[in-house]
């Protein structure tokens, strides 16, 4: 896949990447359920009625009613009802809006015209849901929509801006001269998607190179199974299993590329030839120099014990690596990835 090529691809149109795998658009929103100022609320809510009121009002609400299955709305009630305060939330989700055939315009060539035109209408929807109220047999609720951070490209393209321009934080510079960003961080990829058939279930280092190379020419990756995933889901939480997805770490030898990965890969879901299951990873921009930290790490090592070479490209299954926080909305983990 050429750079040419990503930099004219739609915000709605499809990517097929290597090893089976096609990126799908979507648009992600995280939302929040609030009891409304008047309501008592004592008992957990509903989740099936909940999203009932979800599906229906995105049907009736707009010039193009929008489709939702069941399936791409998720909602987990809190619990403690009784000792939350009066203006806590009561629930949270996410919702994914992956029929976007809509909002096509062939006659249109003008990728910046297009990408507006789709910013606009996410925005739109957010205005119109967000502060909607729902009244779930007489008890009324109060829905907080957002885009996540990590599904708002502009937004992240924003933050590095910023970063960047106060003072030297070790970074590359671009072909303008000016520091940029060159990594990209995605989690909830399925391990098993990124590994040797017939081989192993954990991720390759060898197929995860494969795939990213389709974005350009890359520096430094790392792969490994992301257990701070598994670790940190509630006990009761079904979602996350240890070792079922993936951290990948990749710096671009080029900005332009690392730009253009880091678009392509916001506000889409990945898709496995043969399966019906998307992965609904995130992925967000390295501003905690993940690589010249593991370098750093690999000095120290090497100084202390110089008869041990360390060649973690080769490896098919590298040591886990420091984790370091990404933005997003607590909620909105990756689901459990089932085959």
């Amino acid at each position: 896949m050429s750079t040419k090529s990503l930099d004219s691809l739609r915000p709605t149109e499809t990517l097929d990447i290597e090893n089976g795998l096609t990126l799908v658009p979507r648009v992600m929103l995280n939302l929040t359920i609030f009891p409304s100022e008047t309501a008592s609320v004592t008992k957990p809510i509903d989740e099936w009625q909940l999203k009932r009121a979800l599906i229906d009002f995105l049907k009736t609400s707009f010039h193009v009613p929008i489709t939702v299955p069941e399936e791409d709305l998720h909602i987990k009630r809190f619990k403690d009802l009784k000792k939350r305060k009066r203006v806590d939330p009561v629930a949270g989700g996410t919702i994914f809006i992956r029929d976007l055939g809509f909002l096509n315009n062939k006659n249109e060539d003008d990728l910046e015209v297009l990408d507006k035109k789709f910013l606009d209408w996410k925005s739109s929807l957010v205005e119109k849901m967000d502060g909607i109220e729902l009244n779930l047999e007489g008890v009324r609720f109060r829905l907080g929509v957002a885009i996540p951070a990590t599904d708002d490209f502009q937004g992240m393209k924003k933050d590095w801006e910023d970063f960047y321009a106060f003072g030297n934080r070790g970074y590359s510079r671009g072909e303008s001269g000016r520091q940029q960003p060159d990594t990209i961080v995605l989690r909830g990829a399925p391990s098993r998607w990124l590994a040797e058939p017939r081989v192993s279930s954990k991720p390759s280092m060898l197929v995860t190179h494969t795939i990213f190379s389709t974005f350009g020419k890359i520096r430094n990756l790392n792969v490994a199974e992301d257990n701070d995933l598994g670790d940190k889901a509630d006990e009761d939480d079904g979602d996350i299993v240890s070792g079922l997805h993936c951290k990948v770490v990749v710096q671009f030898e080029r900005y332009r590329d690392f730009y253009n990965a880091l678009k392509v890969l916001c506000g889409r879901s990945l898709q496995k030839q043969g399966s019906r299951l998307r992965a609904d990873y995130e992925v967000s921009w390295d501003k905690d120099g993940f690589f010249r930290n593991t370098r750093s790490h690999a000095q120290e090592r090497s100084s202390r014990m110089p008869e041990i070479a360390a060649d973690s490209y080769k490896s098919g299954a590298p040591r886990r690596q420091p984790y370091f926080p990404y933005s997003g909305y607590d909620n909105s983990r990756p689901k459990r990835f089932k085959e």
